[in-house]
């Protein structure tokens, strides 16, 4: 036996060599060579010298770097994400147990009694007499990871793990993101609001001069009805601005991680500039986009998972040992007389088990065929998120330079009929019909910066923001 046991030790070195499953390799993905709608874009340059992640700052709004810097500290999403890591980074290190003995202690002192009652190691006692057992024990077993199993659930703890992590910065992208958005999105809003408030001082003064005009006979009563109108209309519409601003404030409130009456930012200027963003190359977001990378990493682990089911298939080896002292009488219980130990190898085969193993390999590889499918469904759908915003960045910037043009025309249009109703030569209905028009393209125009700014947000997300796997 001793021999048998010998043999057995010296051959676990090489026969742990054998590693079942499928080694990882990461899953082709065509890349394009270029984003077909990157035209004049910048590509991506080193940026040693600039503070990781904090991709913000590109816009240059003090405001919104110290209200980001807020979302890591307290967004409670990102709490959640963060925790999950730390459990799959636990589950990872879990695994990693595997690779030790297990040792257990047992210390106890037995009392029995009964008919044919007896004392191991002592004298047989009466019939209603009664034994003591003193025992201490120490027990360790260790399973040789001959065919890779444990290896194969080590892979695939690190790379969920790995998932994991990238999950978190994920959340914390599409956080940051959102924030901004909405961010721009209530900066816009003051803007307009400012716009309503001066057009309601100026439609307060055109109302004036109706009133003058009338009194002295030039005008008809209906020009007043019109220039009230004209004004209380657009009262309505500054009032109402307020109902999406108390709902953009509350959404800022809830991403840094505060209730929305403990929260308030006071209406300023868009202090935000239209940034430069450098895109980079399409093969880039397998490096720079956290869901692209967790989604690979998962395929790694749905391919470790293949090995760790063909393992079943095989002949599992144990290698256990006792050892201990164990007395009839406290006195000399931990004496040499009183020792005892045992040792020895064991080899456990599943002889049949009406094709559940089959079972659970077939399950395994369909896993990993689905997750090779997501990983390169996220990467086409960021290649797709890249092109949607830079073409929307390129029509807007287009059209933004339209819509000035539009703004400058209808002030010019403003000034000159207020000057012809003066006169006489027109009436109020045609003062009213071109501040309308100016007031809309005004209000046009600051909606069109903040979509591009909004859109700005979307592209630095689509890009991967400031994170790659590669820091």
């Amino acid at each position: 036996m001793r021999r048998v046991t010998t043999l057995i030790v010296l051959a676990i070195p090489a026969l742990a060599a054998c590693t079942v499953g499928p080694d990882y390799v990461r899953p082709s993905v065509e890349a394009p060579a270029a984003y077909k709608e990157a035209g004049s874009w910048k590509a991506a340059e080193p940026a040693d010298h600039l503070a990781r992640g904090k991709w913000w700052e590109i816009f240059g709004d003090p405001q919104l770097d110290a209200l980001e810097e807020q979302v890591n500290i307290s967004n409670q999403t990102v709490r959640l994400a963060e925790a999950q890591f730390r459990q799959a980074r636990a589950l990872a290190q879990g695994a990693r147990a595997a690779y030790y003995p297990t040792v257990n202690g047992d210390v106890s002192v037995t009392r029995s009694g009964g008919a044919g009652s007896a004392r191991r190691g002592g004298t047989t006692a009466g019939s209603s007499g009664t034994a003591t057992d003193y025992n201490l024990a120490l027990d360790a077993a260790w399973e040789a990871d001959v065919w890779g199993r444990v290896r194969r659930s080590v892979e695939s703890g690190d790379a969920n793990s790995q998932a994991s992590a990238a999950d978190l910065e994920s959340a914390r992208l599409s956080a940051q993101a959102e924030l901004a958005q909405d961010y721009f999105q209530l900066r816009t809003t003051d803007a307009q609001q400012r716009l309503l408030d001066a057009t309601v001082a100026a439609y307060g003064k055109s109302l004036a001069l109706t009133k003058n005009r009338y009194a002295q006979g030039v005008a008809a009563r209906a020009d007043i009805a019109q220039a009230e109108a004209q004004l209380k209309t657009t009262q309505a519409q500054a009032i109402d601005l307020g109902v999406q601003r108390a709902q953009l404030e509350h959404a800022i409130a809830l991403l840094v991680g505060k209730a929305p009456a403990d929260f308030s930012l006071a209406p300023a200027d868009m202090a935000a500039k239209f940034p430069e963003i450098p895109t980079g190359l399409p093969s880039e977001l397998l490096e720079r986009r956290p869901d692209i990378a967790a989604a690979e990493r998962r395929v790694a682990a749905a391919s470790a998972q293949i090995g760790i089911a063909k393992s079943a298939f095989f002949p599992s080896l144990t290698l256990s040992a006792t050892g201990g002292y164990q007395s009839a009488a406290l006195a000399g219980w931990l004496s040499a007389p009183n020792r005892f130990w045992s040792l020895g190898p064991a080899l456990a085969q599943t002889i049949f088990d009406g094709g559940l193993r089959r079972a659970q390999t077939d399950q395994a590889i369909a896993a990993y065929d689905a997750s090779v499918a997501t990983y390169r469904q996220t990467v086409l759908g960021g290649f797709l998120q890249v092109e949607d915003n830079l073409a929307a960045l390129r029509i807007l910037e287009r059209e933004a330079a339209m819509q000035d043009e539009a703004v400058r025309a209808a002030r010019q249009s403003v000034t000159l009929t207020v000057n012809q109703y003066r006169a006489g030569i027109v009436s109020y209905l045609n003062v009213v019909t071109v501040q309308a028009a100016a007031l809309a393209n005004e209000r046009t125009a600051a909606d069109i910066l903040g979509r591009r700014l909004a859109v700005g947000v979307l592209l630095v997300k689509a890009i991967g923001g400031g994170w790659s796997e590669r820091l």
